[in-house]
């Protein structure tokens, strides 16, 4: 027997309508109320502005939640590519008869991003507990495919290969000891505001605030004069107190960083005062001697004489800084984020 079928009677249409509706009402409401909370949870914002300004932060309160509406949205400025990007320049120098690379660092630049790399791709640097060796600088090279590779901080030279100093690289600690107390520590900011800490003189470096952190040292130059006491910031070593071949990095008032490859001996007195006729407002010295290296792009200016335990790198417009490397700086610009410890499970850090 064939069932018979009706159409729908005007109650029954009804309510399937009010019942419709009453779905979209309730699905409505929970947007709404997730919105809601995301905005009264929203973390702190960064206002547009050049990488080298101040970024002026807003509180996460209806500030927060007119910028997600508003033309003028508080977003981090790398977040935009301006066709102003430039490739990061290394010129071949002599100053006052010292033959040396000079590599300018435009941290306006919304294609520059500096990160620390590891030998043999370790995601922890060597420290009392572990290690992992050391690497050919060529091969260092070729890994991190930056614009910019060069020899970095000092690591000792027995089997463990510690790295000296605490390192912050993309927000997260690569080697951290909350009683490292000697040495400088050049540390990049939220916003790019770069600085220059001191440990035994200005206190400890607030490395939990730093984007990116490498002590190195002695200091060389402090607000435009030539400030050295390697003794007072605990080195002993006379290879760091006489002549060798060295580098160094510094910034000027405009917050352009300069790095320095000295290709002859220099003591530090004189690559101090070639540092300030370069320009720098603070500067210190980086490892140098038989570790001293650079590599513009795939091109080794300057090969080092034994392996490497940890190289700078620094990427631009032509050699692209790895997505997680962007990433990590935008994260870093437009929430209160502090260095991750170690100790945490974040990011697959142990």
């Amino acid at each position: 027997m064939t069932r018979s079928t009706r159409s729908p009677s005007f109650r029954d249409r009804k309510r399937r309508t009010s019942a419709s509706q009453s779905s979209l009402v309730r699905g409505t409401c929970a947007i709404a109320a997730l919105s809601l909370l995301l905005l009264t949870h929203l973390p702190k914002t960064i206002s547009l502005s050049p990488r080298t300004g101040s970024a002026s932060r807003a509180p996460s309160s209806s500030r927060a939640s007119s910028a997600l509406i508003d033309p003028a949205l508080t977003f981090p400025a790398q977040i935009f590519r301006p066709d102003d990007a430039k490739p990061i320049t290394v010129l071949s120098r002599t100053i006052a008869g010292t033959p040396l690379y000079l590599t300018t660092i435009d941290l306006a630049d919304p294609e520059t991003f500096l990160s620390v790399g590891l030998a043999n791709s370790a995601t922890q640097a060597n420290n009392n507990r572990s290690t992992r060796g050391d690497e050919n600088f060529a091969a260092l090279v070729r890994r991190h495919r930056a614009a910019i590779t060069t020899s970095g901080t000092f690591f000792s030279m027995d089997a463990q290969k510690r790295v000296m100093g605490n390192l912050v690289s993309g927000g997260q600690f690569l080697k951290y000891s909350p009683s490292e107390n000697y040495g400088t520590t050049l540390g990049i900011r939220s916003g790019n505001q770069v600085e220059m800490t001191t440990a035994r003189i200005d206190g400890i470096p607030k490395w939990r605030e730093h984007w990116f952190s490498l002590t190195a040292g002695p200091r060389l130059l402090r607000s435009g004069t030539v400030s050295i006491n390697p003794r007072k910031e605990g080195f002993r070593d006379p290879a760091v107190m006489g002549s060798a071949v060295r580098s160094a990095i510094g910034f000027t008032p405009n917050r352009k960083l300069l790095h320095v490859t000295f290709l002859t001996p220099v003591s530090l007195v004189r690559e101090a005062q070639i540092m300030k006729a370069l320009g720098c407002h603070e500067a210190m010295n980086l490892d140098g001697g038989t570790s001293l290296a650079l590599a513009k792009g795939d091109r080794i200016l300057r090969r080092a004489n034994r392996n490497l335990t940890n190289v700078i790198t620094i990427y631009d417009v032509q050699h692209p800084a790895p997505p997680a490397l962007r990433l990590s700086w935008e994260t870093f610009q437009t929430i209160d984020r502090m260095a991750i410890s170690p100790q945490s499970t974040l990011f697959g850090i142990p």
